[in-house]
C-alpha cells in the first residue's frame, strides 16, 4: 500500500507492533513535534510513544512526560526508550536572543546526556540546511557532505550549529549514543520564520546583482523523513526538501507578488539600521538568504527510498494561503491599516525613515 510520503508502507496488523521502537519526542505539544507524535501513535512500527513537553498536547495514545526539557530529571523519563527525537528548541522570531539561545543550547545538551545515560539507543536532532550557510559560490544543489558555511550574522545560525556540534560530539563521549541529523529545507505548514515572512511584503526585495534560488520543505515531508530516522531506515546527517528548487522569476510569476529591486549597499545598511534600533527581528544576516542558493539534494533519503509528497510549487501556493491577510516588511509585522496606507513601496521607505528618525532623535539626547 502506498503512502501519501510516496514510500511503500506495510499493511497494517491488528495490533501496536511488539517489537517496534519506543520513541520518545521532546516539544511533543506543538509544531513538528506534535505532528511527529500524532503519526507514530499510529504507526504499527512503533510499540510506544513518549510526548516530552512543558504542557500536554492533544495526542491520544501517547505517553505524556511534562516537564523542560533541561530538567536532569529527564533521564527518568527516557528510561525504556530506545529512539529520542529532540523537537523542543526555541526558534521563535519574537524571543529574547540571550534566552532562546540558553534554552536551545543547554536543552539539547541535557537531552543528549540523559539519552546516553537512560541507554537510549538513537538521538535524532532536527537542525536547517540553514547550517551551510547562503553564499554565491554554493554548488547547487549542495551535497549533505559540504562543509557548513554559515556565519553567527543570520538569526538562529549560531542555536543551530552549536546543537549540531553538541551531536557530533555525543557518540565519542557516549560510544553506546547514535545520532542521526536533519537539515530541512525552508520549513513550511503552520511555521513563523524570516524566510516565510518574506512572502508576507508588499513587494519581494531583491539585491541587486543576487542569484536567489528558492527550496521549500512541507512539515509533512519533514515528518515522514523524521520516522525514516527513527525507523533506522536512514542514518548520520541528511538533507530533506522539495525536489528541485525555484528562480527569483518563478517565484514572483507563481505568487504575482512584483520585485523591489535595491542595490546591496542600501538594502544592508537599512536592515541592519532598523535591527540595531529594535524595529525588526530579523539581522541583516537573513538576507543572504534571500540573495544566494543554499539549495540541497537530498541525496542520503533518496537513496534510502524516501520521496517528498509535495512540490516547491505546491508548497509555495500553501505558503502564499497561510501568509494571505498579514504585512511584513523587513520581518516585521504591520498592521492591515498601516500596509495599506502605506502602500508596497512606502512601507519599505517608511521603515527606513523610522529608523533613522530613531538614530537622530538618540543622538540629540546623547544615547
Amino acid at each position: 500500500m502506498s503512502s501519501p510520503e510516496g514510500h511503500v508502507r506495510p499493511e497494517r496488523s491488528a495490533g501496536r507492533a511488539a517489537a517496534g521502537p519506543v520513541v520518545a519526542i521532546t516539544g511533543a505539544a506543538s509544531g513538528v513535534g506534535l505532528a511527529l507524535a500524532q503519526r507514530l501513535v499510529e504507526s504499527d512500527q512503533v510499540r510506544k510513544v513518549v510526548a516530552i513537553d512543558e504542557r500536554r498536547g492533544e495526542v491520544p495514545g501517547a505517553a505524556w512526560r511534562v516537564l523542560d526539557v533541561r530538567d536532569p530529571a529527564i533521564v527518568d523519563k527516557l528510561r525504556g526508550a530506545d529512539v529520542v527525537v529532540h523537537l523542543a528548541v526555541d526558534l521563535d522570531l519574537e524571543s529574547d536572543a540571550k534566552a532562546r539561545s540558553a534554552f536551545n543550547v543547554r536543552g539539547t545538551q541535557t537531552v543528549l546526556t540523559a539519552a546516553a545515560a537512560a541507554g537510549v539507543h538513537r538521538a535524532v536532532l532536527c537542525t536547517s540546511a540553514m547550517v551551510y550557510g547562503a553564499q554565491a559560490d554554493n554548488d547547487v544543489p549542495l551535497a549533505e557532505d559540504a562543509p557548513l558555511r554559515a556565519t553567527s550574522e543570520a538569526g538562529f545560525v549560531d542555536d543551530l550549529l552549536e546543537i549540531e556540534r553538541l551531536g557530533r560530539r555525543a557518540p565519542r563521549a557516549h560510544p553506546g549514543l547514535n545520532v542521526t541529523v536533519l537539515r530541512p529545507a525552508i520549513l513550511v505548514g503552520g511555521t513563523d520564520t524570516a524566510l516565510t515572512r518574506y512572502f508576507e511584503s508588499p513587494r519581494l526585495l531583491v539585491v541587486a546583482g543576487s542569484r536567489p534560488c528558492w527550496q521549500f520543505c512541507h512539515v509533512q515531508d519533514l515528518v515522514s523523513a523524521l520516522e525514516y530516522a527513527v525507523l533506522e531506515k536512514v542514518d548520520g546527517e541528511m538533507t530533506v526538501g522539495c525536489d528541485g528548487w525555484l528562480e527569483q522569476e518563478e517565484v514572483e510569476e507563481l505568487s504575482g507578488i512584483r520585485r523591489m529591486e535595491l542595490p546591496a549597499s542600501i538594502a544592508f545598511g537599512a536592515a541592519s539600521r532598523l535591527h540595531r534600533l529594535g524595529l525588526t527581528p530579523s539581522p541583516p544576516g537573513d538576507l543572504a538568504y534571500t540573495m544566494h542558493p543554499w539549495v540541497v539534494s537530498g541525496s542520503r533519503l533518496h537513496e534510502a527510498g524516501w520521496r517528498p509528497r509535495w512540490s516547491n510549487e505546491e508548497v509555495l501556493a500553501e505558503l502564499l494561503e497561510e501568509v494571505a491577510g498579514r504585512n511584513s516588511v523587513a520581518g516585521r509585522r504591520l498592521g492591515r491599516k498601516d500596509a495599506t496606507a502605506l502602500g508596497a513601496a512606502g512601507a519599505t521607505v517608511a521603515l527606513v525613515g523610522a529608523a533613522a528618525a530613531v538614530r537622530r532623535a538618540r543622538k540629540r539626547r546623547g544615547l
